[in-house]
C-alpha cells in the first residue's frame, strides 16, 4: 500500500507547529473536507471523548497520513526494542 494522496477521513498528524491554533507537531486529526480540489484539507482535531477542539484548513506539506497497515503485502513485521 503506497498511498501518497491525502483523502477524506484519512488520519493525519501535524508535521509543523501551529501555535496560533494551539496545535503542535505530532497532534493527530482527521481529514473532514477536501478544499480547493485537494490542494488543501479541513482537518478536525478531537479529544479522547470525540469532542472537536479545533478544525483548521491545512496544506499537504503541513500534515502526513498515518498508516495502520504494512506498506507492502510482502512486509514482514519486525519488533523494535529500545
Amino acid at each position: 500500500m503506497n498511498k501518497s494522496r491525502i483523502e477524506l477521513v484519512d488520519v493525519v498528524a501535524l508535521i509543523v507547529d501551529l501555535p496560533e491554533y494551539n496545535l503542535y507537531r505530532g497532534q493527530v486529526g482527521t481529514v473532514v473536507e477536501l478544499l480547493a480540489d485537494g490542494a488543501a484539507f479541513e482537518v478536525e482535531f478531537s479529544d479522547r471523548s470525540g469532542r472537536t477542539y479545533e478544525s483548521v484548513g491545512l496544506r499537504p506539506e503541513q500534515i502526513m497520513v498515518l498508516h495502520f497497515e504494512p506498506a507492502s503485502p510482502d512486509s514482514v513485521p519486525e519488533m523494535v526494542t529500545a
